[in-house]
């Protein structure tokens, strides 16, 4: 099964409920154009690299608090939801970026970074809706190491359960839409 590699902290903030929108530039071993989905259902593949308090919004510090006091076994991964692609887009826009972000837990700062890698790539918004699952761990392998976006951990999706309502992430979606149109 296809999975998206990202902070373990955004995925908390996803499985909670405090975001719903990914940005995405892509990884240095990603394809040269940018962020690209492969897949419009994975699982969420925690990540420990790159992660700093000053990458996060003040109130969501809690969150990379719980990564760091709860690591993963030795050699293993935690996987504890997967996610939908409900809508997407790409933009160059940084007034349509700033919009966005009430969907997402990064720091002005860490996404003016993101930014300002490849500057000629757009930003991808991603819309996500998020499904907790019964806790796995997965063996960590070579192959899932370096700065690229999907892998494939080969294993199944488990029947999951909405982090949010359909109501809640259809008034989501709907603002999504309108900002990025």
């Amino acid at each position: 099964m296809e999975s998206l590699k990202e902070w373990a902290t955004v995925i908390n903030a996803l499985e909670n409920g405090d975001q719903t929108v990914l940005l995405r530039k892509g990884g240095i071993l990603d394809v040269a154009s940018g962020f690209r989905i492969e897949s419009k259902k994975f699982l969420l593949f925690p990540t420990q690299e790159h992660q700093e308090y000053n990458h996060i919004k003040p109130q969501f510090h809690n969150y990379l608090e719980q990564v760091k006091s709860n690591p993963p076994k030795n050699g293993f991964n935690r996987i504890t939801s997967y996610a939908e692609v409900l809508a997407d887009a790409d933009i160059l826009s940084e007034e349509t970026i700033k919009r966005l972000s009430s969907f997402h837990i990064w720091s002005d700062s860490y996404i003016n970074e993101r930014r300002n890698w490849k500057p000629e790539n757009p930003m991808k918004a991603v819309f996500l809706k998020v499904y907790k699952i019964p806790e796995f761990n997965t063996p960590l392998k070579s192959e899932y190491q370096g700065c690229k976006s999907w892998i494939n951990i080969n294993e199944e999706i488990p029947i999951g359960e909405a982090v949010l309502s359909d109501s809640k992430i259809e008034l989501k979606l709907n603002e999504f839409k309108e900002i990025v149109k």
